[in-house]
C-alpha cells in the first residue's frame, strides 16, 4: 500500500543515555546533566517551527526515540504530544511510541508516559541472557529485562520489544532459547536484528566479529519459522507483528511517507509540488541547541530529491517490506537486474508489484545493488 499523500509522521529525537552502548552507531550522548526545561523548550519551538509548513497536513504518529527516550521527563513528553496535535490534525486513532530501556522501568514513570499520551512502547531488551547483555553493554539484567516487559503489557495497550542476534559464540539453541522466552512474553509485535559492527562504535574500534555469517543466516531462518508460526509474521525484513500491530509510524516512512524530524540528528522527509525533501538536523546536541535558541529550528541542510533519488530511497525501503513495492516503481528498476534476481529466486513479481522471497532477504543489499545499476 502507498503512504498517504495527506498524512504525517512526526519524529522526535532525545539524544541522551545513561551510558553508550558498544554495538550503538545512533545519536546518542552521555551527559552528566541535562536542562529539562530549557530542551522542552528547543523542542518546542523545532516543532512550531516545521509545523507553520505543514500545518494542512493530518498527523498519523509519533515517535520518540533516541538516545533513551524514558529518560525525558513525562511533562515535556506530554508537552510535545499536547502541541502537536494542537498544530496538525490528529488522526482519531494517532499512535504515539516511545523508546524505552528496561533500566528505567518504573511504575510510576510509565504511568505518566501512559497518561501523557503515549499508547504504544518499544522496549530495547536484546537478549534475556545475563552474559549476552553484559558483553552488549546494557544496563539491565535478564531479570529486569522480563519485569520491565510485563510492567509494559500492564501498562500500555500496545508495546514491543527489541532482540539482537548473531553475538559472538552464539549458537542456534542459544538463540532458540531466547526466543522461548520471547514469545512467552510477546504480545503482537516483536523486533529481532542481527548484530552489525558499524564503524565508529566501540565494538569496531575492538575489531568485534559478529557469528559467522552462515550461522546468522540459519538464525535468520529459525526466527522468521518460529514467529510466523507463532502469529506474528514478519512484515519487514527485522520487524514481526500480528496483523494490526504493525508500527504504523515505521511502515508509514518505509512505504514513502511525508515525516517530520526534530531534535539533534533527526531526518526528516516533506513533499511540496510532487517534489521531496530530505531534511537533515544539526547533529550535535549543544549546536543543534544553540541553533534552535537563535532560530527556532536546527536544521543543518535540506536537499531537493530528483524523481531518481526519490524512487531508489523509497525501493530501498519497500523491498525490506514484505508487501514489497507496487508495479509503478517496478517499472523504473534495470531490467537486466530484474530479470537475473527474477530467475534466481531472488524476486518474486506479480499484478501487486514485486517482493523480496526469503532467499532474497537473506542478501538485499545484492539484489538492491542489481536492481540499481542503471
Amino acid at each position: 500500500m502507498p503512504a498517504s499523500a495527506d498524512s504525517l509522521g512526526l519524529y522526535i529525537h532525545w539524544p541522551f543515555c545513561a551510558s553508550k552502548c558498544p554495538y550503538c552507531d545512533f545519536n546518542s550522548h552521555v551527559a552528566e546533566a541535562v536542562d529539562h526545561d530549557r530542551w522542552r523548550q528547543a523542542l518546542l519551538s523545532e516543532l512550531s517551527y516545521f509545523a507553520n509548513e505543514t500545518k494542512t497536513r493530518r498527523l498519523s504518529s509519533i515517535f520518540f526515540g533516541g538516545g533513551t527516550p524514558s529518560l525525558m521527563q513525562p511533562q515535556t513528553t506530554a508537552a510535545l504530544i499536547d502541541a502537536a496535535k494542537a498544530h496538525w490534525r490528529p488522526a482519531g486513532d494517532l499512535e504515539v511510541t516511545l523508546e524505552a530501556n528496561p533500566s528505567t522501568a518504573d511504575a510510576n514513570r510509565f504511568e505518566a508516559f501512559r497518561d501523557a499520551g503515549v499508547n504504544r512502547l518499544s522496549l530495547g531488551v536484546q537478549s534475556f541472557r545475563d552474559l549476552n547483555l553484559c558483553f552488549l553493554g546494557r544496563g539491565h539484567s535478564a531479570d529486569e529485562a522480563i519485569a520491565a516487559i510485563r510492567l509494559a503489557s500492564e501498562t500500555f495497550p500496545r508495546f514491543s520489544f527489541d532482540l539482537i542476534y548473531g553475538l559472538p559464540g552464539q549458537t542456534a539453541d542459544d538463540w532458540n532459547q531466547d526466543l522461548d522466552q520471547a514469545l512467552a512474553l510477546a504480545r503482537g509485535h516483536l523486533s529481532v536484528y542481527q548484530l552489525g559492527i558499524e564503524p565508529g562504535t566501540a565494538f569496531h574500534r575492538d575489531h568485534v566479529q559478529p557469528a559467522a555469517e552462515e550461522t546468522g543466516a540459519v538464525m535468520f531462518e529459525i526466527c522468521q519459522q518460529r514467529l510466523s508460526g507463532a502469529g506474528l509474521p514478519a512484515y519487514e525484513i527485522s520487524n514481526h507483528a500480528a496483523p494490526g500491530f504493525e508500527c504504523r509510524h515505521n511502515l508509514e516512512i518505509w512505504r514513502g511517507g511525508d515525516y517530520v524530524g526534530i531534535g539533534p540528528g533527526a531526518h526528516g522527509h516533506l513533499t511540496d509540488d510532487s517534489v521531496t525533501a530530505t531534511i537533515y538536523q544539526i547533529h550535535s546536541p549543544e549546536r543543534w541547541l544553540t541553533a534552535v535558541e537563535g532560530n527556532n529550528h536546527g536544521t543543518a541542510k535540506r536537499l531537493a530529491l530528483s524523481p531518481d533519488q526519490r524512487g531508489e530511497e523509497i525501493l530501498m525501503t519497500g523491498l525490506r517490506l514484505t508487501e514489497g513495492i507496487g508495479r509503478d516503481l517496478a517499472a523504473g528498476l534495470d531490467p537486466v537486474g530484474l530479470k537475473r534476481m527474477l530467475e534466481g529466486g531472488f524476486l518474486v513479481s506479480d499484478d501487486a508489484g514485486v517482493r523480496t522471497t526469503a532467499t532474497g532477504k537473506l542478501c538485499l543489499n545484492e539484489v538492491l545493488r542489481q536492481l540499481l545499476v542503471a
